[in-house]
């Protein structure tokens, strides 16, 4: 009798990781804990940032050190070599904020590696980007891991894309997105300037390196357009008011310098406190989509708002549509911190690994 014929095993999917700071550094500290548990990863092949890419063997914790340590080498980014050795099947993790990265993103899905990514500039830029990414994930070539994007892992996006699968028309939006700028306005209670409380959130590891980008707008002006995107509105940036919380001469410093000028913020902060206080409502930083258009900035809303319970860094999301009519979905957890986006980055991978 002739030997049975058995289909060859699949190669182990190999995983690179971009960005070695908070994000990346806790992502690499669960990944080791999910391994002591015997969960199924793909192996943690590179470890990358601008500077380097270290093979990690079995310490990744110090290519993590060594690459932090790294000095610039050669004029092109270091991943790029690593990554355009991967094959299809291989999975990308981007822990970067880097727009240099995310533009990568397309070219990367279009050769079927895997992209799973905290970086908001992928799906949170332009809408022919965020289009062209949609267009190949559809197409079946690979799968892209978003979770990260907003609301640090909280069931947001998979909410309103089950909703809009299940043919649910979604008529508004609204919420606290950014961890950072909800833990801000819940720890700001005059008993301080609001530019100690911005020291202290950027110490905790709650805003951005350059913690204008909350305090503009930004950012939240990023996750609102992802999440519109979801729910099928072809929303591009420009449509998007933005209320900038950041004073224009402050705005116009270079990073260096803008520790030393959040001064620029106490009196502005300090009049929107008393304010509010004289109505006894309570100051957010809200997003809002619904049929007359997309905004973002400072409200003060009453106790009672939805949008108004929230604690720490917990974003606090309202979705209203025909299934959500008369009582909005309320989404609400932490929405802040290198470990909860961790935690989100790797359901991604082990999605993507276990599918």
């Amino acid at each position: 009798m002739s030997a049975q014929l058995r289909p060859q095993a699949a190669a182990q999917a190999r995983l690179v990781l971009l960005g070695t700071g908070t994000v990346g550094s806790a992502f690499v500290s669960r990944y080791q804990a999910l391994r002591q548990r015997q969960l199924t990863l793909p192996s943690l092949h590179v470890v990358a940032n601008s500077r380097i890419a270290l093979a990690c063997g079995d310490a990744p914790e110090a290519m993590l050190s060594r690459a932090r340590d790294a000095d610039r080498q050669g004029e092109a980014p270091a991943h790029h070599e690593e990554v355009g050795r991967l094959q299809a099947g291989d999975i990308v993790v981007d822990a970067t904020a880097s727009e240099d990265v995310a533009a990568e993103h397309a070219h990367w899905l279009a050769r079927g590696i895997h992209v799973v990514t905290a970086n908001k500039l992928g799906n949170g830029t332009t809408l022919a980007r965020a289009r062209q990414i949609g267009g190949i994930v559809a197409a079946g070539n690979a799968r892209y891991g978003d979770a990260a994007t907003v609301g640090a892992g909280l069931p947001l996006l998979s909410s309103i894309r089950a909703l809009v699968a299940g043919g649910d028309r979604i008529h508004a939006i609204e919420g606290v997105l950014s961890g950072s700028l909800a833990w801000l306005f819940h720890r700001f209670d005059g008993s301080q300037p609001f530019s100690a409380c911005v020291r202290e959130a950027a110490a905790a590891g709650y805003t951005e390196p350059d913690p204008r980008i909350d305090l503009s707008g930004e950012d939240v002006r990023r996750k609102l357009l992802i999440l519109a995107r979801a729910a099928g509105v072809a929303l591009e940036a420009e449509q998007v008011a933005v209320e900038s919380l950041v004073p224009s001469a402050l705005a116009a410093l270079p990073a260096a310098q803008v520790d030393a000028a959040l001064a620029q913020l106490d009196a502005p902060l300090a009049g929107h406190l008393l304010s509010a206080r004289e109505q006894d409502l309570s100051l957010c930083f809200i997003a809002r989509l619904d049929g007359h258009g997309a905004s973002v900035g400072l409200r003060a809303l009453p106790a009672d708002h939805p949008l108004a319970g929230g604690r720490g860094t917990d974003n606090r999301v309202a979705i209203h549509s025909d299934r959500y009519r008369e009582q909005p979905l309320l989404i609400q957890g932490p929405g802040a911190g290198a470990e909860v986006t961790a935690a989100a980055l790797l359901d991604d991978v082990l999605g993507i690994a276990n599918r």
